[in-house]
């Protein structure tokens, strides 16, 4: 059974590049792509990594610091041994150890105010990735309905050239049945060139427009690349019921690009509370442990003392003597023993008070609420900028729906001409020429139709995107 396993392989293999160059793509999963591969939102996403690891550091704030420090040094020629205190000149080796922590008691509450920065920061950043989402998934819309609008339009083109060849055909049975001069073929003949190029002009457009959604979406592979084949009507929506101001109301509850202002303008008076912080004075406690070690040889009483004189007696000449106790040299104490004997203890309160820095910290106050006046402005003009739009948009969707109306009623004219022409044209009564003609005006008018729906579609979306509702066809 082992031996087929490469032949299995391989067939499952060719099977799922079958299935990947038939896949055709939904908008549901146009937009799924485009947010899984566009790099804005992948840069977006490393803001958002940074503004988590920001948080972070503002919570460990909170915390005491510790550092530990350890040294080994040798002293070679004449030193002062650390430990006793006397100069000799011998090499010597010693260690030292340290361990301190220091924490912040007050600081003017610029730890609180940092951690509910890095807060509101984080949250700017989930906006901020939210709107370029929301951003690309309306391009992708209207990249999608492009290749649907010119798939649609080549499909009226290929059906308008076949329709054309088959009156060439019963217009040459008619020329020989005499019914028809040979004159009356040579419109129809030049009808069909220009469907020609109208059609290849389609084609151009229909490749054109995918290769621009493919890439929207990162896809390399554009031969293979199709759309869903889907067949839909122009959508009824309730959303032109909605005044404008509705709808700009409901939007700046929802729209991530004005919540993102908001949190900037939060961040930026946060950022003025920080700087009066510093201002203030600051109070921290601190404490640190440090022992030594040395590797010196020691000098100790032998317990042998010795007879010495030290001078005489005046007037007697009596010796005066003294008792010298012998000494050794022995190895250094225990490292244990040392380092309980050599150890030390620093504690205590620190209080810092800024005096005079250069107008540095009051600047930094000014220079922040300057700040905030400005993400107030951007604020205000971003609510103007979303009204303006959004009344552009509604009145986009209001036009293209009656000029949607007003093709559909065209068309219905146009292709009530085209067979009333039919008739007189096979009967006689009409020329060539004017066959071709009133034919040319009903083929312009779907055509017509065809770009008022798909332009309808998507100014229609548009709204409905402004008003919260999920893009979908």
């Amino acid at each position: 059974m082992n031996k087929f396993h490469p032949f299995l392989g391989f067939i499952f293999f060719l099977c799922s590049m079958a299935f990947a160059q038939n896949q055709t793509w939904t908008l549901e999963d146009c937009v799924k792509r485009a947010i899984e591969e566009n790099i804005s939102i992948k840069q977006s996403e490393l803001d958002y990594a940074n503004a988590e690891l920001d948080k972070l550091g503002a919570f460990a704030s909170f915390f005491p610091s510790v550092s530990a420090n350890a040294n080994h040094s040798w002293n070679i020629g004449l030193n002062q041994n650390i430990t006793t205190g006397l100069l000799e000149n011998v090499t010597t080796q010693f260690s030292s150890m340290s361990v301190g922590m220091g924490v912040d008691i007050y600081n003017g509450l610029q730890n609180i105010n940092r951690l509910h920065r890095a807060n509101l920061s984080l949250l700017a950043r989930q906006y901020q990735l939210a709107d370029i989402a929301d951003n690309v998934s309306l391009l992708v819309a209207n990249a999608y309905l492009q290749v649907m609008f010119n798939r649609e339009i080549l499909g009226v083109q290929k059906a308008q050239l076949d329709v054309s060849k088959e009156e060439l055909e019963r217009t040459q049975q008619l020329i020989q049945a005499g019914a028809l001069t040979r004159r009356d073929i040579f419109e129809i003949e030049a009808n069909i060139a220009t469907q020609e190029q109208a059609l290849i002009q389609a084609e151009n457009a229909y490749r054109l427009t995918k290769i621009n959604l493919a890439q929207l979406l990162m896809i390399t592979d554009y031969e293979n690349f199709e759309i869903a084949n889907e067949d839909f009507e122009v959508p009824l929506s309730q959303i032109l019921n909605e005044t404008p101001k509705d709808i700009f109301e409901k939007s700046l509850t929802l729209r991530n690009d004005i919540k993102l202002s908001v949190t900037n303008l939060e961040i930026a008076e946060k950022d003025v509370e920080l700087s009066k912080g510093a201002l203030q004075p600051s109070i921290g406690a601190f404490y640190s442990y440090s022992t030594r070690i040395s590797y010196s040889d020691r000098i100790r009483g032998t317990g042998e003392f010795s007879e010495i004189p030290i001078g005489y007696v005046a007037g007697t000449g009596q010796v005066v003597n003294t008792q010298i106790e012998g000494r050794e040299v022995i190895g250094p104490l225990p490292i244990a023993d040392q380092l309980g004997l050599n150890d030390g203890h620093n504690f205590g309160i620190q209080l810092s008070i800024p005096i005079f820095n250069g107008f540095s910290l009051k600047n930094n106050v000014k220079r922040n609420k300057i700040n905030v006046e400005r993400a107030k402005n951007q604020l205000e003009q971003q609510k103007l900028d979303l009204e303006s739009t959004i009344n552009q948009a509604y009145n986009d969707a209001l036009g293209a729906f009656t000029f949607y109306e007003a093709a559909q009623k065209t068309v219905r004219a146009r292709k009530d001409a085209y067979d009333n022409a039919q008739d007189s044209y096979a009967a006689g009564v009409t020329n060539a020429f004017e066959y071709a003609q009133i034919k040319q005006r009903y083929e312009s008018a779907v055509s017509d139709q065809v770009r008022a729906k798909f332009d309808y579609i998507f100014k229609l979306k548009v709204l409905e995107f402004y008003f919260g509702l999920k893009l979908e066809i």
